[in-house]
């Protein structure tokens, strides 16, 4: 069995509005493990985006710990938390989160500026991975040239600049059709199984979820199923019969 890598106790996510206390997250226990694919699916409102920025500690919880490889993360600072994610998170959103001023090729750089890596590494490591994704005649066009499933290409190119151990996906192919969210959903998964890395995608799509091991449904701002040991019996059971 793989080993934790995100652990979550008891966490609560409440914001005050004035003199009232709005509970977002209602004690989630979690445990994501090293080299999964997980999907977190819920309605509009259920808590599921929050559950994300947790997840990539984009925010802290009011109460409850936050484990990354068994190191409780819960009360570190703004600085510590972004340099973590600097360096084991990378981020893809629906909107692409692009810079419109850059092309694709510095899109890419810009993440391993803030981790001070060398000019020239910077350049191979960003023209390689444009490459993986088929989009090195792209390079130089800005994200207003490209179509949105060619900015989405680009954005998980970015999220990958600095080798990160996960990537965090919200609503990846929100903004696409069909076909070119199937190609993005392979891409995702091409990373789960070629590079190991562990894949968060957060959705309300339910045919997002057959590309993952683990489905998490969250509503209300409890999780009310995780699909997990349901799935790995299945596949213990029907290995057996073969």
């Amino acid at each position: 069995m793989s080993e934790s890598l995100i652990k979550l106790e008891n966490v609560w996510k409440i914001y005050q509005l004035g003199k009232i206390e709005l509970p977002v997250l209602k004690g989630i226990n979690l445990e994501i493990r090293k080299g999964s694919f997980v999907t977190i699916m819920g309605p509009s409102g259920s808590g599921k985006s929050t559950l994300m920025y947790l997840l990539g500690l984009l925010d802290v919880p009011t109460k409850g710990k936050i484990f990354l490889e068994g190191e409780n993360v819960s009360g570190f600072s703004e600085n510590e938390l972004a340099k973590i994610r600097g360096q084991k998170i990378g981020f893809v959103f629906q909107q692409f989160n692009l810079l419109q001023n850059l092309n694709a090729l510095e899109n890419i750089i810009m993440p391993m500026i803030f981790q001070s890596v060398p000019e020239l590494e910077r350049k191979e490591r960003a023209e390689k991975l444009l490459a993986s994704f088929d989009m090195q005649k792209r390079a130089h066009h800005r994200p207003g040239e490209l179509s949105g499933g060619e900015q989405q290409r680009v954005a998980i190119a970015r999220s990958l600049s600095n080798d990160p151990e996960i990537i965090i996906a919200d609503e990846p192919t929100g903004n696409l059709d069909s076909s070119t969210g199937k190609i993005i959903m392979e891409a995702l998964s091409e990373l789960h199984k070629k590079e190991k890395k562990t894949i968060i995608v957060v959705t309300h799509d339910p045919t997002i979820a057959h590309y993952s091991q683990n489905i998490i449904h969250i509503q209300d701002g409890q999780i009310i199923h995780n699909h997990f040991q349901e799935e790995k019996v299945l596949w213990e059971q029907n290995s057996h019969k073969s």
